[in-house]
C-alpha cells in the first residue's frame, strides 16, 4: 500500500508540473559585462573635449544591468584605438543609480578631457582619437564604444577689451585685435563670433561671424614694424530697445581641407558684457519742408510735405507755426502719421512760418527742422 501511495503522489506531482510549467536547462551565471555604448559623441570648446554617451541597460547576455563601476575615458593619436591601456581619465558610476535598479532610458554621462598645449603644439594638423570603456562592479568590461575624432588644432585666446556701449545707431561692440589674429596653420583660418542672449533668457543668438585675419595687426609699408594694436568693432542693430542683452565672442578655428567640408572649433569665450538698450537718442531731424498755400475759391490754408523719416522705431511727426515775433505753436493734437499736413487756420495778410519734428516709439523728439514759410494773400 505504501508503494502504490507513493506512485499515486509522484504522478500528482508530474501531471501539476506539466500542467503549470516547464522545466528547462538552468540559464548560465552572467558575467554582469556592460554592453558597450555605440553613441558617444565628442565636443570641444577651447581646450576642453566634452564626452557624452548613454550609460547602459544591457549586459552583453541581454540581461538588465544591475550592478556598474567606473567608465574609463581612453584617448589616443592613432586613427583606431585597440585598446584602453593608458586612460586619461574615468567617469564614477552615477550616483543615482542604486545597485540592481534600471536607469531610465537613455541616462546620459558626461566627462570632460583637457588638451595640453604640448599635444596641441606638437600635433596642430592630426585629431585625438577617443573612446570609452564601462566596467562592471568588478572592474571588467566588454570592450571600447564607438569611436570619435576631435582635431588638435590649437585655438587662439579670446580678443581683449571686449566692450559694448548704446549708440543710436544700435549696440556698438568693440574689442583689441591681438598679434596672432591671422591664420598660422594651413588649411585653417579663423572668424570672430559673437553671440547676444537677453538676460531673462537661457538661449542665445549667433549675430556675427567676422573674419579674425581683417584684426590682425599689420605692418607699416616699407618701415617693416608693426603698427600700434588695432581696434575692431560691430554694430548690432537686430535688437529691441528697452531689453537688457549679454554678449560675448569668441574666435573659431575654421579647418577645411580641398574637397572635404569645413570643420569648426570654438575658442574661450570674451567675459561677457551686458547693456540696458535704453533709446533715448531722437530721430533725425525732417528735411525738405515746403509750404505751399491754396485759397482762390474755397476757405484758405496751407499744405506742408516734406521728406518721410527712415528710423525704424518712428512714431510720427510734431508741426509746428510761428509768426513774426511769436512763440512757435504745436498745430497737431496727435502724431501726424504721414509727412503731410494742412493747416486750415490761416488768416488772409499774414505770413507763416512752418517747422516739423519727428518723434519715435519712445517719446524721443528730434530738433525741429529749418522753417518754411508761406504768404497768405
Amino acid at each position: 500500500m505504501k508503494i502504490r501511495a507513493r506512485r499515486l503522489w509522484l504522478a500528482w506531482c508530474l501531471a501539476w508540473l506539466s500542467g503549470c510549467a516547464s522545466i528547462g536547462p538552468p540559464l548560465p551565471p552572467s558575467l554582469e559585462l556592460p554592453k558597450p555604448p555605440t553613441d558617444l559623441h565628442a565636443s570641444r570648446k577651447g581646450n576642453k573635449v566634452t564626452l557624452t554617451w548613454s550609460i547602459p541597460e544591457r549586459t552583453t547576455d541581454r540581461r538588465r544591468v544591475r550592478y556598474l563601476g567606473k567608465t574609463e575615458i581612453c584617448r589616443g593619436l592613432e586613427p583606431v584605438l585597440r585598446a584602453c591601456s593608458k586612460p586619461v581619465g574615468e567617469s564614477a558610476p552615477p550616483a543615482n543609480l542604486p545597485a540592481g535598479e534600471k536607469p531610465p532610458a537613455k541616462k546620459m554621462a558626461e566627462s570632460t578631457d583637457t588638451l595640453s598645449e604640448n599635444l596641441e603644439r606638437e600635433h596642430p594638423d592630426s585629431f585625438a582619437t577617443y573612446a570609452i570603456e564601462v566596467l562592471n562592479a568588478a572592474g571588467r568590461g566588454a570592450g571600447l564604444s564607438n569611436q570619435v575624432h576631435v582635431p588638435l588644432v590649437p585655438t587662439l585666446m579670446p580678443f581683449a577689451d571686449f566692450a559694448a556701449r548704446i549708440t543710436a545707431q544700435g549696440v556698438r561692440l568693440t574689442w583689441k585685435c591681438p598679434e596672432n589674429a591671422s591664420a598660422r596653420i594651413p588649411d585653417v583660418t579663423y572668424r570672430f563670433r559673437i553671440y547676444r542672449r537677453p538676460i531673462t533668457d537661457e538661449k542665445e543668438t549667433r549675430i556675427a561671424d567676422l573674419d579674425a585675419a581683417a584684426c590682425a595687426i599689420g605692418t607699416e609699408s616699407g618701415k617693416g614694424r608693426n603698427l600700434p594694436e588695432a581696434e575692431s568693432s560691430f554694430l548690432d542693430q537686430t535688437f529691441e530697445w528697452q531689453k537688457t542683452y549679454s554678449y560675448h565672442g569668441t574666435v573659431v578655428s575654421v579647418i577645411k581641407a580641398p574637397g572635404e567640408p569645413g570643420m569648426e572649433i570654438e575658442g574661450d569665450d570674451t567675459p561677457e558684457v551686458k547693456v540696458f538698450a535704453n533709446d533715448v537718442f531722437p530721430p533725425a531731424v525732417p528735411g525738405g519742408l515746403q509750404a505751399v498755400f491754396s485759397g482762390p475759391g474755397q476757405s484758405p490754408f496751407v499744405d506742408l510735405v516734406w521728406t518721410p523719416s527712415t528710423d525704424a522705431d518712428l512714431a510720427g511727426y510734431n508741426v509746428y507755426r510761428t509768426e513774426d515775433g511769436q512763440p512757435p505753436i504745436k498745430l497737431n493734437s496727435k502724431l501726424v502719421p504721414a509727412p503731410a499736413f494742412r493747416d486750415m487756420q490761416v488768416q488772409p495778410g499774414r505770413t507763416y512760418f512752418y517747422s516739423v519734428s519727428a518723434v519715435d516709439a519712445h517719446g524721443n523728439e528730434s530738433s525741429r527742422s529749418e522753417a518754411a514759410s508761406e504768404s497768405v494773400p
